[in-house]
């Protein structure tokens, strides 16, 4: 059935109005007919007082933010950036240098390299690097090959290179190496002086000697300075203090001669080899101000190796260790006795050879009696028997009384370090019986450093002082100007220099006459004194068959001046005794301390 014509043409047209009603609507923004603009207009002013509100909360934050940063906070802020901009340094200072009393140099900071290679670099073949690197790092050049091969880069070749070695690799124009410079302190002289200018560890810290003893002085001063740094972190020079990197060429000087230290070593050794003995030491001192010229001791180490030494061989046993000195101590006693009118220079005694106090004999080494002997004469012989009849004489509080102010039983003030203070048995013991005043009268029941008794020999070669023994002369320049000299204690009077040389002039008895023939250098006048003492145990009593040969002497005898201690511990044969042990090491030093020191003949 068709539609009608007139049908279909009306629901085009109320389509066609329908549509146009719709187009109206989207057009004005009405809904139901009314217009949208009339109902967003309150809607839009609250926004936009919204938005307003939040700029303006904004604004304010900024504003109370910047308050805080600028006002109240402002200065520690600026601070803060002041930090960041700025960086302490504290420049590396060499240590200084130490020299002996020529100006030879002992000890002294070096620069070192630290070489490694970077294989994956070499323009060359690894077989090529290695021949020409091995004779120069005394290193084999097929393990060098292999070292080559191990990796590609950072391979540690060698540490410590000296500047000349590292010149010579460097001159070769290899690529594939790389250099890092740092510091090390040189001991030129290797063993020679190691018993007393010590040694620092990897931290640059003394551990021994005067590197230790003397750290402040070594050290230079450095002052921790303030530098600006840039964006890129990289320090501005233009901001640091004028000649902040500039330091004095001040060194340290010993009182120490390395010609007499070397000939000292060479003597000692030679007699600590031929006897076997534990140990040895020698001891050089100027009586007129206690300046040691020489103090050596056997065995020693390498300071430049020290890590490979026996710690015990860093405490220098001279004086760090005590002994009994045996009959070195008597010409000391006799000071002491004829000081108190005790003795006379011409009083003879008795020697039977024995003599008996308390329930104890006590015997002279040789078990000969000498009749009637003088004063010289016990010297000479090294009497037990008239030493105890020589101190006898003496009421027991006065002699203790006298070993006190000798200094037994106290420390030495010296300038090296680990000093021990020395052995004397109480008040109340050493009067408790005789048989201890007669024990210490030839050297036995006490016990002190070698270097004490050095000083105290000392007072019989300057008139009676005790002088302080020490090896720093002072900090002194480039030019031998001297910037700084250690005050030392003033010089204690002990005897009066009338008895301090009538007690040389016995002891050159010793040597022209007695026990200490082998000492003797012809021309020259050489007081001295054996010593052969029995060893004690550190667990009480004496250990058997043990022994410590000395001899001290002293030089010239007519103008005293020089000491000369030689010591040598538990040397081994029947014949070991100070007069053959260490009198002919006393002797070869004196050789050469008389022309160094221009000793002039006995006229």
């Amino acid at each position: 059935m068709q539609k009608s014509p007139s049908r279909t043409k009306f629901r085009n047209l109320r389509n066609l109005e329908f549509t146009r009603q719709r187009k109206f609507s989207r057009q004005t923004g009405s809904q139901n007919g009314t217009p949208k603009k009339i109902v967003s207009a309150a809607s839009l002013r609250s926004r936009l007082f919204i938005v307003w509100g939040v700029l303006m909360a904004a604004g304010l934050g900024l504003a109370l933010n910047l308050y805080r940063l600028q006002i109240i906070e402002g200065s520690k802020l600026t601070q803060r950036a002041r930090n960041q901009q700025m960086v302490n340094l504290r420049p590396f200072m060499p240590r200084r240098a130490v020299v002996d009393r020529n100006n030879n140099i002992l000890a002294i900071d070096r620069p070192v390299y630290t070489l490694y290679a970077h294989p994956k670099l070499f323009d060359k073949s690894n077989e090529e690097m290695a021949q020409q690197l091995a004779p120069i790092l005394n290193k084999d050049a097929g393990k060098l090959v292999k070292t080559f091969q191990s990796k590609r880069s950072g391979i540690l070749l060698a540490d410590g290179v000296a500047e000349n070695i590292a010149d010579r690799v460097i001159s070769f124009h290899l690529n594939g190496f790389e250099f890092i410079q740092k510091y090390s302190r040189f001991y030129p002289q290797d063993d020679l002086v190691a018993n007393v200018v010590g040694y620092v560890n990897l931290d640059r810290r003394g551990q021994a000697g005067v590197e230790y003893s003397q750290e402040k002085l070594l050290e230079r001063s450095v002052q921790t300075v303030r530098l600006s740094r840039a964006g890129n972190g990289a320090l501005m020079p233009d901001h640091a203090p004028q000649g902040f990197l500039h330091f004095d060429d001040l060194k340290l000087q010993l009182t120490i001669d390395n010609r007499l230290q070397r000939a000292a070593r060479i003597a000692l050794k030679e007699q600590v080899d031929k006897f076997q003995g534990k140990r040895g030491a020698v001891i050089v001192m100027d009586a007129m101000d206690g300046s040691l010229l020489a103090l050596v001791s056997q065995p020693t180490y390498n300071a430049n190796e020290y890590s490979k030494a026996d710690i015990a061989l860093f405490r220098n046993w001279t004086v760090a260790d005590l002994y009994e000195p045996g009959s070195t101590f008597k010409p000391l006693n006799v000071a002491i006795a004829l000081e108190n009118g005790a003795i006379k220079p011409d009083d003879t005694f008795n020697d039977p050879g024995t003599i008996k106090v308390a329930d104890r004999t006590i015997k002279n080494a040789e078990r000969n009696g000498y009749r009637r002997i003088n004063i010289a004469q016990i010297l000479q012989t090294s009497s037990n028997v008239g030493m105890v009849q020589i101190i006898q004489r003496m009421r027991p509080t006065l002699y203790y009384k006298w070993l006190e102010k000798l200094g037994l039983g106290q420390k030495v003030d010296t300038d090296l370090p680990f000093e021990v203070r020395g052995r004397l048995k109480s008040q109340e013991e050493f009067l408790s019986s005789s048989i201890e005043p007669a024990t210490t009268s030839f050297g036995q029941g006490f016990s002190l450093t070698p270097l004490q008794l050095v000083q105290m020999h000392g007072a019989l070669a300057n008139g009676g002082k005790l002088v302080t023994p020490h090896v720093v002369q002072g900090l002194i320049d480039s030019q031998g100007k001297i910037h700084y000299s250690p005050t030392l204690p003033t010089p204690r009077q002990i005897f009066s220099s009338t008895t301090a040389q009538k007690v040389v002039d016995m002891m050159e008895t010793v040597v022209s006459q007695g026990t200490g023939k082998a000492s003797k250098i012809k021309g020259y006048s050489i007081a001295g004194k054996t010593g052969t003492a029995q060893k004690a145990s550190p667990n009480g009593g004496y250990i058997p068959a043990a022994r410590i040969t000395s001899f001290v002497g002293i030089v010239p005898a007519e103008a005293p001046r020089y000491v000369v201690l030689a010591i040598v511990d538990e040397p081994k044969g029947e014949n070991a005794y100070g007069g053959t042990v260490t009198a002919p090491i006393v002797k070869a030093v004196i050789e050469v301390l008389i022309p160094l020191e221009k000793i002039s003949p006995k006229k």
